[in-house]
Order: structure tokens, then sequence, then C-alpha cells
């Protein structure tokens, strides 16, 4: 099953372009996390299934994500639609008790090749998003402010990086959930779930922080349905996620795969936000487009 957005033309598509500035058009993909995350460890799978329910296990991520407090992250986009295949990369840390985190997102280079883009800064906090470097006219020394409560994707894709709490958060509302079998992931040994995430539950059974944006893409979305791919080490630990997004355009599909990868946990985790005088409240200008507001 796939998930499909309402209101494709603008929302998510929108600001996701923007945030992609220069990269692609909207007609011809949006970003997603996906790929293999940056983590480059292929899969060992064998027997020994787990105790306990598979979708249980997997329905308990976000707990354990918090009582392990915060980790290194690695995470992919990747989009496809019409033959153009983008992929952005992102690495950073996360604290899961604050549910606050810094990810550098890297751009590729556009679709002719000839433009390097700067890395954009993020910092991911209960509602809102920060970005620094976000399209032409910003200020350097300022930052852009998105209420990611108000996004039609609760900013699963919007910011290019799934939100890591989120990404454990969906998985609260998994269901037809399989084990697959054991497998090792960069030196560890992981047990395999794959199923489909129901947005709406999930956002029900999220933690009161995440149950906004959580709401909102419940909402922004055609079908709760959201295909996964989650890997748990034997502490229940969850070590990579993989969402799968397909969204309906005008024109070809738009598929979009999100991939995030966890690691160092217990890693110090230093998050400041932007003081108000820091936001930026002007128009965001994207390459060869007009303006647009943040």
């Amino acid at each position: 099953m796939v998930v499909q957005q309402r209101r494709c033309g603008g929302g998510a598509l929108a600001v996701l372009a923007l945030t992609v500035a220069g990269v692609m058009t909207v007609g011809s993909g949006c970003s997603g996390a996906g790929g293999d995350g940056g983590d480059g460890a292929g899969e060992r799978v064998a027997g020994d299934g787990p105790a306990g329910s598979p979708a249980a296990v997997v329905g308990r991520a976000a707990e354990r994500l918090a009582d392990a407090g915060s980790a290194e992250t690695r995470t992919s986009m990747e989009t496809a639609a019409g033959g153009t295949r983008v992929t952005i990369r992102g690495q950073g840390a996360y604290d899961f008790r604050r549910q606050l985190g810094r990810i550098k997102v890297v751009l590729p280079k556009d679709a002719a090749g000839a433009e390097e883009h700067r890395p954009i800064t993020e910092l991911l906090a209960p509602g809102a998003l920060y970005m620094k470097n976000r399209g032409a006219g910003v200020p350097d020394d300022k930052w852009v402010r998105i209420d990611t409560t108000s996004l039609e994707d609760g900013n699963l894709v919007t910011g290019g990086v799934t939100d890591p709490t989120a990404a454990a958060e969906l998985l609260r509302g998994a269901g037809g959930v399989t084990y697959v079998g054991r497998t090792e992931l960069a030196g560890v040994t992981v047990r395999h779930y794959r199923g489909t995430a129901d947005l709406g539950r999930a956002a029900r059974e999220a933690s009161p922080s995440s149950r906004g944006a959580l709401a909102a893409a419940a909402k922004g979305f055609s079908t709760d349905a959201v295909p996964f791919d989650a890997y748990l080490d034997d502490a229940g630990l969850l070590r990579k996620v993989r969402h799968r997004f397909t969204f309906a355009t005008e024109g070809p599909a738009v598929t979009v795969v999100s991939t995030m990868l966890l690691y160092g946990f217990g890693a110090p985790v230093s998050v400041k936000l932007p003081p108000e005088e820091d936001i930026y409240t002007g128009r965001v200008q994207q390459s060869g487009s007009g303006p647009e507001t943040p």
C-alpha cells in the first residue's frame, strides 16, 4: 500500500520544493529520507523469531528510544518521479527525551549537475522546524521557522529529514507486522520487521508533544497506510527504519523513501533554539520561481 497526499500541489510539496531550491521542481520529485541511510551495511538474515507480538515489539520503539536518551543519526531521502531520482542526506544527533535535534542536510547538485548547494542546518523541536541556509534571500545569520503542526505531512518529508521522534512514533500505529529474521546492520545484530503503519492510530497513541504533527499528517494524506521496514537490536532499540510514501501529482507519481539510521546511543546533544530576533520573517525566494512565504 502507498500513501497519497490530498493537496499535493501545495503544503508539504511546496515547502519541500523550497528546501531543495534549485535541485528539482515539484513536478519531477520531492524528497524523502530513503536509500540506505548512509550506513552502507548489508543484511544477512537468519532464523530465530523473537518472543511476543511483532506489532507490540515495533510499537514500543519510541518508548525504548526515550529510555536510551539520545543517539547520533544519519538519514537519507530518496525521491523518484518520472525517471528522475534525487537523494538528500543528513547527519547529526537527536535527544529523544527533550525531542530536540540538530541535523546538517546535504543537497545534491541541480538537475544539470552544475550548481552546488550549501548544507542546510536544521534544528528539530516539538512542533517546530528551524532551518538555516534555506532558500535565496534569507540572510546568512537568520533562521526560517516552520510550524510543523500546520504542515500537511506533519514534517514527515518537508524538511528533507523525517523528525526522528515522528519516525519512531509512527510505529505506534504498526499493523500487519511480520518478523523477517535476524540480520547484521553496521556490526550490530538486529531483528528485521516489516509492516504498515496507520497514521491515524499513530497520532492517537503518540506522546502529547508528537500528537499535533502526526494528526496533521493523518489529515493531509488520502490514506493512512505507510509501509515500513524496522530494525531493532536485542535491547529493543530502533537501529534503522525506512518508511515509503507515494504522492499523487498532476504529473508522474512521486515516490519518497525515508530512512533513518541510529547509533551512538547516549551521545551528548546540545541544541539551542534561536531567539525570536534571529527568525527571518520575510519571503523565501526559490531559485527559478517567484517569492514564497516560509
